[in-house]
């Protein structure tokens, strides 16, 4: 019998220890998880601790911050202060009659935010060939004198990007400072990462990965915070940003291969003052993770251009190491400006509340609103929450473009009216918002925004219009699984 009765006493004492655990759980979730968070995430979090609390609090502990680590903030900081501080006199771009009345207090949020001013006298050339991007960027790496700061989520050595690996190592040869820096968690995920890295090295440049997630070397972020911008800089006079990676279009993955998917994208090809602005930001990514300060003589803000085109230009960096989401304020004030137009392509379609506020009330406001997306997503997931919205976009009036598989359009920019046009790194969606390092460029130059009315067209030929008729036709399944992966996309 005693055996029996210490057995039941252990049980016992075990279930009130497990029952008082998880109500501390619980307790304490209240207590932590709404404080400066927002309300969708938060009861998001809540709802999944409440209905898992073991799981869902480890869960919590371990990719529940939304923010950098506070060495990493404190370097943004740092490179924030100096570049207010370098130019607070400097007017490179007086307001005339070509900007919109409502441009000049856009730029001063993204000055406020970002740190980084507008400048003008620049070229901006959009291009979407993916294949010829690769090449262009390759010649101009043969064309550097100086110095080449190459940076992106994904930088991959294999047959398509061949010639942008050979023009490093002819740049090397020739007496070029090269520096490169990728995503350390993207990289991995990459079938040619450690073929990359030797030949990097085997050719000499000086090249890091970001955001390193190596617990064991003590250097650990939340795992799924990553550094997502593509840039490259050629001796401070002409610069590349956009969506796209330096991989082969289809990423050569099996998966992919087998679907047949390849990715499109759009990049612009910078020269004028402005390409000293994505050099800062090479200079910050590159302090972050070498604390090592370039040159400053390198990268001076403000150079002189024989424009073409004379383009305004404001870069504007965003992610957890800032305060608050720059990108998403900017999208936010151009939707609450538009008067006429807005066309919003986005690989990845993930709005928050206030965007879909902003994005609805625009077409409430008699604002022509059109949206891009891929018919066929690559992350099921994400594509499924992304679906989940489609029908409140339609009932709305906002007309949806799905672009036909199996390509993937994977450009992110955004056109007002004739006037402004944003591209760069970011998607429209929480991810992006919170959770990447994105970059975007503010381009003010209506020959600019028919470069994009150009390929907003293109996009149109490849894509088939959606239907609220269509959508109601929805299996319900579908339905389903579209609103629980919605629910999911809030775990911010």
């Amino acid at each position: 019998m005693i055996p029996t009765e210490m057995a039941y006493s252990w049980s016992f004492w075990l279930t009130i220890t497990a029952l008082a655990v998880d109500l501390v759980i619980r307790i304490v979730a209240l207590i932590v998880i709404p404080r400066n968070r927002r309300p969708g995430s938060a009861m998001a979090w809540l709802l999944a601790i409440f209905f898992i609390p073991y799981l869902g609090a480890l869960l919590f502990l371990f990719i529940g911050s939304p923010r950098l680590g506070r060495r990493r903030r404190r370097k943004q900081q740092e490179i924030n202060q100096f570049i207010q501080d370098a130019t607070k006199d400097i007017d490179l771009v007086p307001a005339d009659e070509r900007w919109p009345k409502w441009l000049k207090q856009i730029v001063e949020l993204n000055r406020t935010l970002g740190a980084l001013p507008i400048v003008g006298g620049n070229d901006a050339e959009l291009t979407i060939d993916y294949d010829d991007i690769i090449r262009r960027i390759a010649a101009d790496i043969d064309s550097a004198k100086r110095y080449v700061h190459i940076e992106f989520y994904i930088f991959s050595s294999d047959t398509v990007t061949e010639p942008v690996f050979v023009a490093m190592e002819n740049a090397i040869k020739r007496g070029v400072k090269v520096r490169v820096l990728f995503d350390h968690v993207a990289g991995l995920r990459t079938v040619s990462y450690r073929a990359t890295r030797r030949r990097l090295t085997r050719i000499g440049a000086d090249w890091d990965v970001m955001l390193p997630f190596a617990p064991l070397q003590r250097k650990y972020e939340r795992p799924d915070l990553r550094n997502h911008r593509k840039l490259l800089v050629v001796d401070g006079e002409t610069g590349w940003m956009g969506s796209q990676n330096i991989i082969d279009s289809t990423y050569l993955k099996k998966s992919n291969l087998k679907r047949g998917l390849h990715w499109h994208d759009a990049m612009v090809r910078l020269q004028g003052p402005i390409v000293r602005g994505l050099d800062v930001i090479f200079l910050t990514d590159w302090y972050s993770e070498r604390d090592e300060m370039l040159p400053l003589d390198e990268m001076p803000l403000a150079n002189s251009h024989d424009s073409r085109d004379d383009f305004d230009c404001q870069i504007v960096p965003s992610g957890p190491g800032f305060p608050t989401e720059n990108n998403l304020r900017l999208f936010l004030a151009l939707l609450y400006t538009a008067t006429e137009k807005v066309i919003i392509t986005s690989p990845y379609f993930v709005p928050d509340e206030a965007l879909m506020y902003a994005i609805t009330t625009a077409t409430r406001r008699g604002v022509h609103v059109e949206l891009f997306v891929s018919e066929e997503g690559d992350q099921a997931l994400v594509h499924h929450a992304q679906r989940s919205y489609y029908e409140e976009l339609l009932a709305a009036g906002v007309v949806i473009w799905l672009y036909k598989a199996p390509t993937i359009l994977h450009s992110k920019h955004i056109s007002i009216d004739n006037d402004v046009a944003v591209i760069g790194s970011s998607n429209m969606d929480m991810r992006s918002f919170s959770l990447n390092l994105e970059v975007s460029l503010m381009v003010r130059g209506k020959e600019f925004v028919r470069q994009m009315r150009g390929v907003e067209q293109q996009y149109r030929e490849n894509s088939r219009q959606l239907t609220s008729e269509q959508w109601a036709k929805q299996p319900f399944f579908r339905t389903v699984l579209d609103g629980l992966a919605r629910l999911t996309s809030a775990l911010q």
